[in-house]
């Protein structure tokens, strides 16, 4: 499978920069120019990183392949997955802009919409870019991600999706009294996480022992260990520098997420609309743990 990174700068009309990485297989570029041919919008949950995406995405790309009438397989041109601009490799890239306003423990649901549609946008306006205002798109979406898509359909101008997958999102057509319980875990757990390990070596070491991590996908948590750390920011400080590896998604910004107020609620609305002009799918895992 092949991948790029792109990447769009913050200018004067916004602040953050937004990156994304597309992946595609070649047997895919025979559909460039096919208006039938998918393009599928992915977007994680909190706390991870765009490439989170990879091992399902290799295994969507493996079993269409797998079709053995060519005919019939199904049609698709890629696969962009757009990262929240506080999580991830862009979390260093705005680590500046991220601690003054209209940002600074205030990115929820609908800022990640909005840097989509962001992305969704320039791609027309770049050069190197792609006009998604033209792409058949699919758009999938885990917890955070899932709001955040159902967000997206809305925001003008409004780029046609034929379909959307929402894998566990955290909805709450009930208000925010049904998910308050969750909400409170979600931040206890954020808090109280380890977030500093002296090397990506030590943290994969710990991350494996854990109840929670030790069913991931053993691709998923080496792509964590790689995109969802970073170096730590004491490395920077004359004075007693460190030069250990933290989150690249700090606690501080996990939990802004899960304070999001509207975060759970203000989407149904949205959702109610999207539902009434395409197809939408609702996941959710076999075992009841958060959702």
């Amino acid at each position: 499978m092949l991948d790029r990174q792109v990447t769009y700068k913050h200018d004067e009309g916004y602040p953050l920069d937004i990156t994304a990485r597309r992946y595609w297989l070649p047997e895919f570029e025979t559909h460039a120019q096919d208006p039938e041919a998918l393009t599928f919008i992915l977007l994680h949950s909190t706390s991870f990183h765009k490439e989170t995406w990879q091992p399902t995405v290799e295994h969507l790309f493996e079993r269409i392949l797998a079709q053995s009438q060519p005919a019939r397989r199904l049609k698709v041109k890629c696969a962009w997955a757009i990262e929240c601009p506080n999580h991830g490799e862009s979390a260093q890239l705005n680590e500046e802009a991220l601690q003054h306003p209209p940002f600074y423990r205030n990115f929820g649901c609908e800022k990640y919409a909005h840097a989509v549609h962001r992305f969704l946008m320039a791609g027309a306006e770049h050069e190197a870019g792609v006009d998604f205002r033209h792409q058949r798109l699919v758009g999938i979406g885990h917890s955070l991600g899932g709001v955040a898509m159902t967000i997206l359909q809305n925001i003008q101008p409004r780029f046609h999706f034929s379909s959307v997958i929402l894998v566990e999102p955290m909805l709450s057509p009930q208000g925010p009294e049904a998910v308050y319980p969750l909400r409170l875990g979600l931040v206890k757990g954020a808090y109280e996480r380890r977030d500093v390990w002296d090397t990506k070596e030590d943290a994969y070491r710990y991350l494996k022992s854990r109840r929670r991590t030790e069913r991931w996908d053993p691709r998923v948590l080496e792509l964590y260990i790689k995109y969802g750390l970073r170096s730590h920011p004491g490395s920077n400080h004359r004075i007693a520098p460190y030069n250990g590896v933290t989150l690249a998604c700090s606690r501080d910004e996990e939990v802004t997420m899960y304070r999001d107020a509207d975060g759970a609620t203000k989407a149904v609305a949205d959702l109610n609309q999207v539902c009434a002009r395409i197809p939408v799918s609702v996941v959710f895992g076999n075992d009841n743990d958060f959702m």
